[in-house]
This record gives C-alpha cells, structure tokens and sequence, in this order.
C-alpha cells in the first residue's frame, strides 16, 4: 500500500523536523522540503496513470483535446501552488506565500481564458 509508506515518510519526517525546528530550524527546514519531494516522487506515476484516463475518456466523448490540456494545466499550476503555499507558510514566510497563492489564481485565469471563451460562444449560439 503506497499510501501507508507516503503516511510513515510523513509522519517520520514530521517528528524530526518538530524535534530538529528549535535547535537547527534551516535543518528541520530542509527535511520538510525533502520529504515533500520525495511525497511528490512517489504520486508522479499515479499522475500519469489519471491524466491518461482522463483523455482517454475525453477522446470517447469527442471533448477537444484542447480544452482538457488547458484545464490539466490549470490542476497542475492549483497543486504546484498549493505546494509552494504551504512550503512557504513552514518556513514562516505566509507573505511569500499569499503573493504565491495570488500569482497561482492570476494563472488559472489567465489558462482558464480560452474555455470561457468558448462557453460564451456556445451560450450566444444557443440563444436566438
């Protein structure tokens, strides 16, 4: 069970950096962000197995290819936010992180232009 080890390497890393963050804070610093990638490592295969299903799916229902690219970047960029959100708010820095968070959702607009486009012009089609 993946799960089981990704909870073990969290919860280990969690108990040293709490021990480590008084005495040795860039240490404790350092664990944490490495236990993320290693979390992060360990999901990258099971990413790929969803974004194939998902056009798998996509391409059985004649969604466009397009929309579903954009809308897969626009999840990558709201996790790899979230990510640098939370890395940041660890190392004490929540300034960094809301100005990350801010530039995260700024993207996600400006990906998402491209689909509200296309809701629109379907919307004006629809009404006479």
């Amino acid at each position: 069970m993946e799960i089981a080890q990704i909870v073990v390497i969290g919860l280990i890393a969690t108990v040293i950096v709490v021990f480590l963050k008084d005495q040795k804070p860039e240490i404790a610093l350092q664990l944490s962000l490495a236990a993320g990638i290693v979390i992060f490592l360990f999901m990258i295969t099971r990413l790929t197995v969803v974004v194939q299903a998902i056009q798998e799916i996509a391409l059985k229902v004649n969604i466009d290819i397009t929309y579903l690219n954009i809308v897969l970047k626009i999840i990558g960029v709201a996790y790899l936010a979230s990510f640098g959100v939370e890395i940041c708010k660890d190392a004490g820095q929540s300034s960094i992180a809301s100005k990350i968070e801010f530039a995260g959702k700024i993207i996600i607009i400006s990906l998402a232009i491209p689909i509200l486009m296309a809701v629109m012009d379907l919307v004006m089609k629809i009404m006479p």
